[in-house]
């Protein structure tokens, strides 16, 4: 048990929007913070590199960022309170990775509609929306983003063969205006996130080029 006067950690996780009313549907919360959080850029540039020299220098949109992770789940602490903890008693780890698992499944009511449609002779069905995913790394850092990677290795287990150990790694492309529009929610949230890095980059203490060991430059 932490000590009273411990600092309360925060946990990263995931937020699922509903894709009509934006009202929060699930929020799944990572048991354990990940060491280490990977994010790459890929800069959308103009190019310039035929030779449009006015056009070298000049951004077209944010970057497309991607963000990977590994999560760890563990229920043993979990089993050691069993009358508090009933449904990881029951299937262990099984009910937390399916919450995960979901969201890259579409929704199981909108499959049985699509396949409804299809039997009625429908020529073209449209995917239904999709809801939308956040990735909540702290309030600096909420950020719309679709899964492009997701593995589950399960390394331990229960006498009923369900997990009570597992890895999770995740690969997350982050939403941006050129992808979801400005007017949307996600387009809404990726600008707030955006105004949230120029708000922090103004919080870093200036330093003039003397720092860089040069006293002007040519």
């Amino acid at each position: 048990m932490s000590p009273p006067n411990a600092p309360r950690v925060v946990r990263g996780g995931i937020v699922v929007l509903d894709a009509v009313t934006n009202t929060v549907r699930r929020t799944i919360p990572l048991q354990y913070n990940p060491d280490l959080v990977a994010r790459s850029f890929q800069v959308r540039g103009a190019g310039g590199e035929a030779g449009a020299r006015a056009e070298a220098l000049r951004l077209t949109g944010p970057p497309t960022q991607t963000i990977t992770l590994d999560a760890e789940l563990d229920a043993t602490d979990q089993l050691e309170f069993p009358d508090a903890n009933p449904t990881v008693v029951d299937v262990g780890l099984r009910a937390a990775l399916a919450a995960l698992e979901t969201l890259v499944y579409p929704a199981l009511a909108d499959v049985r509609t699509a396949a409804g449609l299809a039997a009625a002779g429908a020529l073209e069905i449209a995917p239904a929306a999709a809801p939308l995913t956040l990735f909540v790394w702290s309030r600096n850092h909420i950020t719309p983003v679709r899964i492009t990677e997701f593995s589950i290795t399960e390394e331990a287990f229960d006498t009923q063969l369900n997990p009570i150990r597992a890895k999770v790694h995740l690969g997350l492309r982050v939403s941006t205006v050129n992808d979801v529009g400005a007017n949307t929610r996600a387009g809404t949230l990726s600008m707030t996130h955006h105004q949230r890095l120029e708000q922090l980059a103004a919080r870093q203490a200036p330093a003039g080029i003397g720092a860089l060991g040069v006293g002007r430059l040519p």
